[in-house]
């Protein structure tokens, strides 16, 4: 069993979770000027009434659909133009609808404590554009005593993570970019209220290890209208590096290889009065998995920079 205690939010057995926020996240392109601070509040809904059980997709049969909310408060602080601090504290409440018209309770309460520091490491300036490379290193720990085994209802997988992530961002002159960027996911253990559990074998322990893995996002977007308005296209994809499959008829556990590749679409709309006032809105479909739900997203939420 590892004995890591290492995290960051991004996908919970069956359920995806959010990124930070949308606008300046871990992944993307953006810095924060010297002393500018942006707060965000997002509301976000998700659901799935299909799954993979391994590589098998089927119905969710009798939990019908299942539902989650969140409601996810953010800060981005810029200590230095090439440094930047984010965090992040969701809330999130999950249930499903049974067929014959009941409730399944779910699970409501605050997930994860997000922390991430990104630094803006080169520019390369070209004629036609610049290259840029930014690094992000994220650590995030449950903020409550949550119920990592209560699939998929769980508000998290209860686990500490580190992300060690890399972004390379090509900016054309002419307000258009494409981005990629790559991490890798350490994952610590988490504790199951069972003191018995399979995962490719037999174990007496109340301590789960939920797998590392990688984490890959390609986008292409742009800047309208005076740079009013963001656009973006995402390609979106996690992948275990271990981990064993649900087995058939039985629930999702923390120990399982979630693979999960999702298209999404992002804007993010700055109004020239109020300064610093945005509006953020974005959806995104899962396309392909394993041991994860077949999702919809679609959030909003607003946006303020300041600064101090």
């Amino acid at each position: 069993m590892k004995q890591l205690y290492l995290s960051i939010p991004l996908l919970c057995g069956m359920i995806m979770l959010p990124w930070l926020v949308q606008g300046q996240t871990p992944s993307d392109g953006i810095m924060m000027q010297k002393n500018q601070y942006c707060v965000v509040m997002l509301y976000e809904k998700s659901s799935f009434d299909q799954y993979w059980e391994g590589t098998l997709l089927r119905e969710n049969a009798t939990i019908e659909t299942v539902h989650r909310h969140m409601v996810n408060g953010g800060l981005a602080i810029g200590f230095a133009d090439w440094f930047n601090l984010l965090v992040n504290l969701p809330y999130v409440s999950t249930y499903s609808i049974q067929p014959n018209g009941g409730h399944f309770a779910g699970a409501s309460g605050i997930q994860d404590l997000s922390i991430y520091l990104k630094a803006a490491i080169k520019d390369f300036e070209m004629e036609s554009g610049t290259i840029s490379i930014l690094g992000t290193v994220g650590f995030s720990t449950p903020a409550s005593d949550y119920l990592s085994d209560y699939r998929p209802y769980s508000l998290g997988f209860g686990a500490n993570e580190l992300s060690l992530r890399t972004i390379l961002e090509y900016n054309n002159n002419k307000n258009w970019y494409l981005r990629g960027s790559l991490a890798y996911l350490f994952r610590g253990e988490t504790k199951a209220e069972r003191d018995y559990y399979y995962n490719n074998g037999s174990y007496y322990s109340f301590w789960m290890d939920v797998p590392n893995a990688w984490n890959y996002q390609a986008v292409a977007g742009a800047w309208l209208f005076d740079g009013s308005l963001q656009l973006e296209a995402q390609y979106t994809g996690i992948k275990s590096v271990s981990g064993d499959d649900i087995r058939p008829y039985n629930a999702a556990q923390p120990t399982n290889r979630v693979n999960n590749n999702t298209i999404g679409l992002f804007a993010h709309y700055h109004f020239p009065k109020p300064v610093g006032l945005g509006v953020v809105a974005y959806t995104s479909q899962t396309i392909a998995g394993r041991n994860s739900g077949k999702s919809f997203q679609i959030g909003g939420g607003l946006t303020y920079y300041f600064n101090l």
